[in-house]
This record gives C-alpha cells, structure tokens and sequence, in this order.
C-alpha cells in the first residue's frame, strides 16, 4: 500500500519483503503493524523488529536458532608474532561476554591504582593474563601454574658450535631465545622437555584411533592445515587419514594430515582431492580442476587444469612406508 501511495521506494518495500519472507503470518502481520512508516526505518533497526516478531510468534524457532547460534561459539589465540604477541578473537555468550569484560576493567582499574603507569588498554590485555594465571594457580588439573613443552632439536650448527642468535618456536612460530627465556623464568613455571624426535620415523599402529605420539610428529612435520593458502596450527587440526583406514591405510604419521576442520570437510563432502606425492608434500586438485602443491615452502599453483589426474580421496603416488 505505501508503494501505491508513493510514500516508499519499491526497492525498499522489496528488500523489507525478502527479509521478513521466513515469518509465520502473524509474526509478519506484526511486523506489517510497526511499518506504518517504513522510509524512516533503517535496516539494523528492521533486523531487531523482526527479531522481536519472531521471539513474540514463533518461539520454537526462535529457540532452535538460538541453539544453532550457541553451537558457534568459540575462543580463539592467534599465532604470536615475532615481537612475542598474540591476537585473541572469539564469541561468547552475551551474559558471559559481560561478566568477562567486568572482571577484566576491575582488574584494569586495580593495576592502574598498584601504580603501573601503562595505557588502559596495556593494562587490560595485562589484567586478562592476571585471570589465566589466577585460574592456573587453582591445581585443577594437579600441575599448578604456567606450563610449557620444550621440543628439543640439535642443529649442525649446534653441534659444530658455529650457532648464533639462537631462534626457538612457540606455537609453530619463530620467537628469539631470550623471549622464550623471559617466558619460562615466570614464577610457577612447569617445564616438559621432550628429545629429539626423527620426523620421518614410521610406526604404524593397527588401530583407527591416533596416538599422541603420532600427533605430534606429525604436528612438529606440517606445523599447519595442509589445504592450499590455509594458516591455521596443525596443532589446531584434526588428522586425516590419507588413505582411508577403511581401505587398509595405516595409523601412522606417513598416512596422516592436519586439516582443519573446515577444509576436512571439504575434502570429505565435496570435490576437493589431494595425493600425497611425498611425505609432507600434497597436490590437490580443485572441484574446477586447478592443481596446487602444499609443502613445508608453502603453495604453489600448478598451470594444468586437466582431469586424467583425478585422484580418489587418499590416493598415492608413492605408496606409505609400513613397518
């Protein structure tokens, strides 16, 4: 009717439409009943009217989206950079949100008034490691404060005593020997220190399930997802079995890959396919037919786009090692 009337641009009364088409009918007459003046109402503000609608006429769906919603929650660390930070992104529920963001502003204010003289905003990202370490201090797990796992590799340089500017690795990422230092000397620091693994050591295990110690060989190998362009930690990742187990391939590190959970997916319930032509090194090929090669130098698109190389998922060129 305000289309007729002249009073609403059709454009407008077409996107109100399309945005409130999921709606039971009484919720979209309510809807109907707010817009008596449609031009003066933005689209944030139409998003929550319909939202309103909804949890007024249709609750069981509201409810249902509501715990889809929830099911995406999650807490994310970033990598450190090589100045020993991190980014930390995440969502959580709004109650929660708000306890955190008051705890973290107490703790804020607290420091500011102990005398530390940095930004509110220093002191903020100062007050949430305050919490971690609070939380850590508790026991629950019986090892008490800040705990670390050194994976320890000799080098030749090492052995021949030529190596200088010591650089180790925190999280898959290049840190300097003295910040790893600073780190470790915090008090109630618990340190494991794991030897020297050989990565390209096979032990195959009959079962499906993975062993920590393949895991970790296999984390320590790829450092990240193996899909072309992916950054995300393998230690992020879960582990693929190349050659299926189903089809008689092995639980061992020369047989798994660390895909993150997006891109296994993607391997499993669409067209994309990778081989493994050496240990560590994958070629996939692209539902489009485009071919990429993931390795420890990272990925490089290959020109063919043919498809006689259309590999079945887990398909090798070089047969894995079996012990």
């Amino acid at each position: 009717a305000s289309v007729v009337a002249g009073r609403l641009a059709p454009w407008r009364a077409e996107r109100i439409a399309e945005a409130t088409r999921p709606l039971c009918p009484a919720a979209a007459a309510f809807v109907d009943r707010q817009l008596f003046n449609a031009t003066g109402v933005g689209w944030a503000q139409l998003e929550r009217l319909i939202a309103e609608a909804v949890i007024r006429f249709d609750p069981e769906r509201y409810e249902a989206e509501r715990a889809r919603a929830s099911d995406h929650r999650y807490v994310e660390v970033g990598a450190p950079d090589g100045n020993g930070l991190v980014s930390i992104d995440g969502l959580l529920d709004a109650a929660d949100g708000r306890d955190l963001d008051d705890a973290i502003s107490r703790r804020a204010t607290l420091l500011g008034r102990l005398g530390n003289e940095a930004s509110l905003d220093v002191r903020r990202s100062q007050a949430l490691g305050d919490l971690a370490r609070n939380d850590l201090t508790l026991d629950l797990e019986g090892v008490p404060g800040r705990r670390a796992v050194l994976n320890v590799h000799i080098t030749d340089a090492t052995l021949r005593g030529t190596g200088a500017n010591p650089v180790g690795q925190w999280d898959q990422q290049p840190v300097s020997a003295e910040q790893i230092r600073d780190w470790l000397a915090q008090p109630g620091m618990s340190v494991t220190v794991r030897p020297v693994l050989d990565l390209a050591d096979h032990v195959p295990v009959t079962a499906y399930e993975i062993p920590d110690r393949h895991r970790q060989q296999v984390e320590l190998r790829d450092h990240t997802c193996r899909f072309p362009y992916c950054t995300r930690t393998a230690m992020r990742c879960d582990l693929d079995h190349a050659r299926p187990h189903g089809q008689g391939g092995p639980t061992c590190p020369c047989n798994l890959v660390p895909l993150c959970r997006r891109h296994h997916r993607a391997k499993t319930h669409s067209q994309w396919r990778y081989q493994v032509t050496k240990i560590g090194t994958y070629v996939w090929r692209s539902p489009s037919g485009f071919h990429f090669e993931v390795s420890h130098r990272g990925t490089h698109q290959h020109d063919r786009t043919d498809e006689a190389d259309d590999p079945e998922p887990g398909v090798y060129r070089q047969q894995p090692a079996t012990r």
